[in-house]
């Protein structure tokens, strides 16, 4: 797929002036969103993703489309799995809910920038050496297996602070109450960072972490740096309006964890073969290890489908014998 330094600039371009304009406005009218505007706003961005989707079929054919559906379910549903720590850190920190919005806006920047870096080292990599694909592909069965076994386990962190955090706390007073979307003030002639920058610091080192696991999925599925590109930036639109919408929604979705493993693993091991095949390992056996985009589109839109199905019934029989 030959993608011009123009259409590149085009598509940051575009990039840049939704979220300054979307930033603009949180920032001087920070609020919690209407369930209304929060529908709106997720019918925008995903109808522009079904739409960037179909030129992709019309300028570079069906292949080429299949892997942005595909990379874009992916990372999307990755996304909403984040959401649940979202939700944690929110009330753990005690984030007041007019201020959210704000929170949420910041760490999808972060969050931007950490994928754009992680995509073009990737890039950069799978450019140069072909066994990285086993490294990818061991790191999401690692990730899947562990998910899995997260999910098993009765355990739950209610720790959201980690050694970032922590040093930020150690290293920086703070005030004791938030001040509006305000990171930094000066009190007493003394400057103060406000539990809104331990928020962001939060979110962003989460970002990062959660970075590791969705730019070596989403390579599993194209090796096209602006198809991973664009796949992430359009999953992470609308994630802060989806964050107010479906509230109580994501403790209903109970096998999420459990969808996500099976996708992983899925694309795990699809790196691995492919891998395999760079090597001509599969040729010697008279195999064909390549596993088609179709079948990965396939794996992924049931596997989320039985997923949500499942975790729906189940929820409504919990519900209804408790």
């Amino acid at each position: 797929m030959h993608v011009t330094a123009e259409i590149w600039l085009i598509t940051i371009g575009v990039l840049v002036a939704v979220l300054a304009v979307d930033l603009l406005v949180i920032g001087r009218r920070p609020h919690e969103p209407s369930m209304r505007e929060a529908g709106i706003a997720i019918g925008v961005f995903s109808g522009l993703a079904v739409l960037f989707g179909l030129g992709i079929w019309w300028l570079a054919g069906p292949r080429y489309a299949a892997e942005f559906f595909a990379g874009w379910l992916t990372e999307y549903s990755l996304s909403v799995d984040n959401l649940f720590i979202f939700v944690l850190i929110m009330a753990n920190l005690r984030v007041p809910r007019h201020l959210q919005q704000f929170a949420l806006m910041v760490g999808i920047v972060l969050a931007l920038i950490f994928r754009g870096i992680f995509i073009a080292l990737g890039a950069a990599a799978i450019e140069r050496f072909s066994w990285v694909f086993f490294v990818f592909g061991a790191f999401l069965i690692y990730t899947a297996v562990k998910l899995y076994l997260d999910y098993r386990s009765d355990e739950s962190d209610d720790d959201s602070e980690n050694a970032v955090m922590r040093w930020v706390r150690r290293r920086f007073p703070s005030t004791d109450d938030f001040r509006g979307t305000k990171l930094v003030v000066t009190e007493g002639g003394r400057r103060l960072v406000t539990p809104m920058l331990l928020v962001v610091v939060a979110l962003g080192t989460t970002d990062l972490l959660f970075a590791l696991d969705s730019i070596p999925a989403i390579y599993g599925l194209t090796q096209e740096p602006y198809l991973v590109f664009t796949a992430n930036v359009f999953a992470l639109m609308g994630l802060r309006q989806l964050y107010f919408l479906i509230g109580g929604l994501l403790q209903r979705l109970v096998y999420l964890s459990v969808g996500l493993s099976v996708i992983l693993a899925f694309i795990g091991v699809k790196l691995v073969l492919h891998a395999a095949h760079e090597y001509g390992w599969d040729a010697g056996l008279g195999l064909d290890a390549e596993v088609p985009i179709w079948v990965s589109l396939a794996v992924i839109i049931g596997t989320l489908a039985v997923t949500t199905i499942a975790s729906l019934v189940k929820s409504r029989r919990d519900e209804r014998s408790a």
